[in-house]
């Protein structure tokens, strides 16, 4: 019985540290809905707004006030893991984990976009590369 206690104390510690990690700080919160005007960045709507990573947490974004923006409901789970809101078709993010880039490059450049390789702890790499093979010198 007391290892089985054990067991489930080790995973609920477990899962509040992985819940932990996608935490926006107040600070931030407060940081980005003034600097948001307190609107949905896709449509402009005023009403059950949400913070999110304009790249994705799952893809290797941050909680950092630059990566983070105000968007409604609809919108946020609209756009999902990815840089496009599908209710307006709107791009809302960047450097997505499909390595799309939200700027389009002009015929004569090529846009950079983030390397799709992984580092040695199984997070997605953070450099961004211009290869035709979508990883860095790293990779």
């Amino acid at each position: 019985m007391k290892s089985l206690r054990l067991v489930l104390l080790l995973l609920l510690i477990q899962l509040g540290a992985f819940a932990q990690s996608r935490h926006v700080s107040e600070s931030t919160k407060r940081m980005v809905f003034t600097r948001d005007g307190g609107v949905c960045q896709c449509c402009g709507g005023t009403e059950n707004l949400e913070f999110d990573h304009i790249v994705p947490f799952s893809c290797g974004g941050g909680n950092e006030a630059s990566n983070i923006q105000l968007l409604c409901r609809s919108c946020n789970r609209s756009k999902s893991n990815s840089c496009t809101c599908k209710i307006h078709n709107r791009k809302v993010g960047r450097d997505c984990c499909d390595g799309q880039s939200v700027t389009k490059a002009s015929p004569n450049k090529s846009t950079a976009v983030q390397c799709s390789g992984t580092t040695k702890k199984g997070n997605r790499c953070k450099n961004r590369t211009t290869n035709s093979n979508g990883r860095c010198h790293l990779h």
